[in-house]
């Protein structure tokens, strides 16, 4: 099945715990790998690549943490997917070969030429705004409160294992 990353994943998860604005509350790294279930050190990397594409400011220190360099409605998927992934310039190709292109297309070229370019659409216009008003909702609807968050279950599910 075709999926983001669990690292893009990771990291869209991280953002929906931040704010945007002078008055918004610097979260700390731990404070976010608690609510997330994210591992601190693989957090770690991720909330410096979100900084080094601009989407986040960070304060080292005491009273430091990280917040959204701009509006959540101003930061779509895809400039989430292109700070961690990189940009997308060569797609390959859904077959896996290696020399398939517009000139020596496979028999799914076209096919996923077209849904790529769909999918890169849906990205760019989906909001951080969007997920994060999606998953207080699935919260609120499965009575999750926010100290029970996907940190939590994470651990619960680790020790059934």
């Amino acid at each position: 099945m075709l999926s983001l990353s669990q690292t893009t994943g990771y990291a869209i998860r991280a953002l929906t715990c931040l704010r945007f604005g002078e008055s918004a509350a610097l979260v700390m790294a731990k404070d976010i790998a608690e609510a997330t279930g994210i591992p601190l050190p693989y957090l770690s990397k991720l909330m410096h690549a979100l900084g080094q594409a601009g989407l986040i400011t960070t304060k080292r220190g005491y009273r430091g943490g990280f917040a959204l360099a701009r509006p959540a409605e101003a930061i779509s998927l895809m400039d989430i997917t292109e700070a961690i992934e990189g940009p997308n310039d060569n797609a390959s190709c859904l077959l896996g070969l290696e020399t398939c292109s517009d000139e020596r297309a496979c028999p799914l070229h076209r096919f996923w030429k077209q849904e790529r370019q769909r999918i890169e659409k849906a990205m760019c216009q989906m909001t951080l705004r969007e997920v994060a008003k999606f998953e207080a909702h699935l919260m609120k609807a499965t009575g999750v409160t926010e100290s029970q968050s996907k940190g939590e279950q994470a651990k619960t599910k680790s020790k059934s294992k």
